[in-house]
């Protein structure tokens, strides 16, 4: 009983955790020779960079650059973005109280994380989400059964939803905004507005290269190759899966290129996309809705979290593992899992299918017991037609 938490000591050890990690970053560059240089840097021509900390100014010439210069928050047209009373995902993390309550814009990883957090931490939430669903970029059976979820926990989701940013108002310690519901407006009220509405590669430093682009990011082929001859980009720059594995695998791709070694192109079908809101949300490739879009024989069927041994010890029942096939090839399309350590569970999926594994493998392959992992075995099973734990459900 009267369980609290201090928010205070989850940011101090937060801290810790990261010091920690960037430490061990320095010290492995370090031990492998690379020289680490801190500032603000910017191309000045075709082989140099300008380094600037502080009143100090350093030249480096290179052969070859490497542009990882990440990502940084979108806003939407006419809603201005103070920090305090409007934030981004960067002013949250640096809040040092939890807001008693909170509007959300946009639904998709960043939006419903934050919500879940907050929910959690006590905070009133409200989410807006332009899209018929939330995180409107997963499978729609994902979506369906994560607003559910929120709405059991008390998070309030109003999709099909536009926000009025003409009608923002700043009171003392409160925002006031208007939403517009197809022909419904509605004004609401919170200490604070989070904008997680996307974001938008960060190429200030590099728009002298002359770098194609598209949609705001710099195009490259399957080794990372601008068009300029001997710069390469990686991670956010380059758009695509705005992912921290995702920009770690294309840096590689990138100085194996550079060295002249052999280059296996990334296939992103096999990227898994993890969301950690509660519950969590792993997947890998395409949706149900895709797959047949793009005219696919599909197959699919899903196994719930309901009747699953290991999730009823848990005490964490909510969602499912569902798998999404080819019914002419056999082909793993996606795999999508909603529920207790699916950010885990979905590794499996993403190495069956790099190893080109049918439905039937994966479920063939003996999957201890109880674990959660028996769900993956369970729902690819079911699209073969040979479940054991379950009635099909296609």
């Amino acid at each position: 009983s009267d369980v609290s938490y201090s928010y205070p000591d989850i940011l101090e050890r937060r801290t810790k955790i990261i010091d920690q990690l960037h430490k061990g970053i320095e010290f492995l560059l370090q031990s492998n020779k690379v020289a680490l240089i801190k500032g603000e840097g910017a191309v000045t021509s075709a082989n140099s960079v300008v380094v600037r900390n502080g009143s100090e100014t350093r030249e480096l010439k290179f052969d070859n650059l490497v542009i990882a210069t990440g990502s940084r928050p979108k806003s939407l047209p006419g809603l201005e973005v103070d920090g305090e009373h409007v934030m981004f995902s960067d002013h949250a993390l640096a809040l040092e109280h939890v807001p008693k309550s909170i509007i959300i814009i946009g639904a998709g990883a960043v939006g419903v994380e934050f919500a879940s957090l907050y929910r959690d931490l006590g905070a009133d939430v409200t989410i807006i989400e332009l899209m018929p669903t939330i995180v409107p970029l997963e499978d729609r059976d994902v979506g369906q059964v994560l607003a559910r979820s929120f709405a059991r926990r008390g998070i309030r989701i109003l999709t099909e939803t536009k926000i009025d940013a003409q009608s923002l108002k700043l009171g003392e310690g409160q925002v006031q905004v208007d939403v517009l519901q197809g022909e419904k407006r509605e004004t609401i009220t919170a200490e604070k507005v989070l904008v997680a509405v996307g974001r938008e590669a960060i190429l200030d430093s590099v728009k002298d290269l002359g770098l194609d682009t598209e949609r705001g990011y710099i195009k490259v082929d399957s080794k990372m190759r601008t068009n300029k001859q001997g710069v390469y980009a990686i991670g956010d720059a380059i758009g695509g899966y705005l992912l921290a594995h995702v920009a770690t695998a294309e840096g590689h791709q990138a100085v194996e290129a550079i060295a002249g070694e052999r280059v296996v192109p990334i296939d992103y079908t096999r990227v898994p996309r993890c969301t950690y809101c509660r519950p969590q949300i792993g997947s890998m490739g395409m949706s149900e809705q895709e797959a047949k879009a793009k005219g696919h024989s599909v197959k699919s069927a899903r196994y719930s979290f309901q009747s699953h041994g290991r999730a009823l010890i848990m005490g964490q029942t909510e969602g499912f593992a569902k798998v999404v096939s080819d019914g002419g090839t056999g082909e793993i399309l996606g795999v999508h899992i909603i529920g207790p350590n699916a950010t885990e569970l979905i590794a499996e999926a993403a190495l069956g299918r790099f190893l080109e594994a049918t439905p039937l493998e994966l479920g063939l392959s003996i999957h201890a017991h109880p674990t959660l992992s028996e769900a993956l075995m369970e729902a690819a099973l079911a699209v073969e037609g040979r479940p054991v734990h379950m009635v099909v459900r296609r």
